[in-house]
């Protein structure tokens, strides 16, 4: 390996850290670089790559854990974990995949990280050992975030989910010179994976200085290419005739594995097992069935550009706005198909819209879904107070992503990147004070309209949205320096953003509204008060875990932890 990779490197760290929050340590900075590179084709956000972190005390070799269902991260309020969940709602052979990360900044690999985790999978893929046992072993937030895989994996289990355990080991040493020894163990590793759950794909890849410099220097692909049959132009819109050969070779990437990235902007995810898409199944493999697009709607996409030559599209910025059913059951149903089979010389319907015009994108994702049950919360990234936030924090150079790493892959910076259950969690925790269902609730604070038209009230003056923000970065960055232990951090970050604002606000505060003279002033937050306050946080907590058995995460999810901090300032 060359001296120059590691140096390219470094200095490729040292300018991201200082995007992104220069309160991180080196260690620190590190591992949010690793973890960001490795998931970068999964398409998470960056605050939901922060959520995996679990490097510290008690993390058993492992500095961050990230659990994927059918390439969907999963978060504790995930609709896998409801208590109305049926199994049958996900299709058979679902993918689950457990990613488990160690990223050392030395310049080798060694064999002392494979033995940790080795050690440390004993204990957490062994399904006999309870979750209370582990935490006799290991940090809370580490068994939280594997929980997650071993609940999962457990509700799943009647449709036969395909099961990978990933360990991937980064450092700034030479990956294509790694010795022997380790190689060893982590062949190993791959078999001890597979061994403790019967029919999981174990593996184990190191990543050095070149190749994390590789994944950084890697953009996501915004062209992709569509052959067609026929097709009709006017203006700037397409329609057009593709066979389902082409189509799922539009849809797959080279390893077979699904573009999962360009449904982003579809309202619904995947449904599964349900009437409409055993019905698209039924049709395709139907030999005796009329064409495919006589009986199905089809599939509208948008792109920014698009040109066709040789009966062929090539698209830039392509999303599928209507018809990820069609297409998830058209990929599910003709998996296997040999090449050769009629069945994929029918066709598919495909409409293209190409604008780069936010408005004209947002109505035609709303158009297209009118004619199916769709819930308000699923159109809401559409909504004109979305837009409107949008709008007016681009003016502040803060970047409101209505569509996920919209700005991310357009370069901006990562400190000043903001998704809309971040936005929903601040303004539940600053502008309502009810940091427990911020805690409790980071993924689906949005599906109640209730909560929604509390927290995004067209009434709310603007500049509050932004001034939450800037409360609650405050808040994260002071964390980072002041707690070492994930788990903390996740539980009291958006009390502490609370109780700050309340002091300075003089009085609890029960409508984002009322921040608006805040937001108009914006006050220094000092670093003391940020002491104070966690003190307060701190004392509470022990006072409560005192008198009942409960965990530090139970009490930060609870009502009850709010009414007390509050109450002990006299609020």
């Amino acid at each position: 390996m060359s001296a120059n990779d590691r140096m390219l490197l470094d200095s490729l760290l040292e300018g991201q850290r200082s995007d992104w929050s220069s309160t991180l340590s080196d260690d620190q900075a590190f591992e949010f670089f690793v973890c960001a590179q490795i998931l970068k084709d999964y398409n998470i956000s960056l605050d939901e790559v922060l959520t995996g972190i679990v490097g510290g005390s008690g993390d058993g070799g492992i500095d961050g854990v990230y659990t994927f269902l059918d390439d969907q991260l999963l978060a504790e309020d995930s609709a896998v974990f409801d208590d109305d969940f049926r199994a049958n709602t996900y299709r058979r052979n679902v993918d689950i995949a457990l990613l488990l990360v160690q990223a050392k900044s030395s310049t080798s690999f060694g064999e002392i990280a494979i033995d940790k985790v080795s050690v440390s999978a004993r204990s957490l893929l062994n399904f006999d050992t309870s979750e209370s046992d582990l935490l006799d072993l290991y940090s809370q937030e580490l068994v939280n975030k594997v929980e997650l895989f071993r609940s999962a994996l457990r509700r799943l289990t009647p449709r036969f989910p395909k099961v990978k355990v990933h360990f991937i080991y980064a450092s700034r040493g030479d990956a294509t010179n790694v010795h022997p020894r380790v190689s060893r163990k982590a062949n190993k590793l791959c078999k001890q994976f597979e061994t403790m759950i019967r029919g999981t794909s174990g593996s184990v890849t190191f990543l050095g200085a070149y190749e994390l410099w590789q994944l950084a220097s890697k953009r996501p692909t915004s062209t992709l290419q569509l052959s067609y049959q026929d097709s009709m132009t006017s203006g700037n819109s397409h329609v057009a005739l593709v066979t389902l050969r082409d189509y799922i070779a539009f849809l797959t990437k080279e390893d077979g594995q699904l573009r999962r990235h360009i449904f982003d902007w579809n309202v619904r995810d995947y449904l599964g097992n349900m009437e409409v898409t055993r019905e698209i199944r039924q049709s395709l493999i139907d030999e005796t069935a009329p064409n495919f697009w006589w009986l199905n709607n089809g599939v509208t996409m948008i792109c920014s550009t698009v040109s066709s030559q040789g009966r062929t599209f090539t698209f830039e910025d392509v999303q599928i706005v209507n018809g990820l059913q069609t297409s998830y059951s058209i990929v599910e149903a003709l998996e296997g198909v040999r090449e050769d089979s009629s069945v994929l010389d029918r066709l598919v319907l495909v409409r293209i819209l190409e604008t780069e015009d936010y408005e004209t994108r947002d109505k035609v994702i709303r158009a297209t879904n009118k004619q199916t049950n769709v819930s308000a919360a699923s159109l809401r990234a559409t909504e004109d107070i979305q837009r409107q936030i949008e709008l007016y924090l681009v003016s502040k150079q803060w970047f409101y992503e209505r569509r996920k790493n919209y700005y991310r892959n357009r370069g901006k910076p990562k400190g000043r990147i903001v998704q809309i259950p971040f936005l929903a969690q601040t303004i539940m925790a600053i502008g309502l004070s009810r940091p427990n269902d911020a805690r409790a609730r980071p993924t689906s604070l949005l599906k109640s309209d209730a909560d929604y038209t509390t927290v995004f009230a067209e009434q709310t003056p603007l500049p509050v949205y932004l001034w939450a923000l800037k409360v609650q970065r405050i808040v994260n960055n002071f964390l980072q320096v002041h707690m070492s232990e994930p788990s903390e951090r996740t539980n009291l970050r958006f009390h502490l953003a609370m109780l700050v604002t309340a002091r300075l606000f003089g009085s609890r505060v029960y409508n984002p509204g009322q921040l608006a003279v805040l937001a108009s002033e914006d006050p220094d937050i000092k670093e003391r008060d940020l002491e104070d306050c966690l003190v307060t946080l701190r004392t509470v907590m022990a006072t409560l875990m005192a008198d009942a058995s409960r965990t530090p995460e139970q009490i930060a999810k609870s009502k009850e932890f709010v009414e007390v901090v509050l109450r002990s300032e006299g609020f």
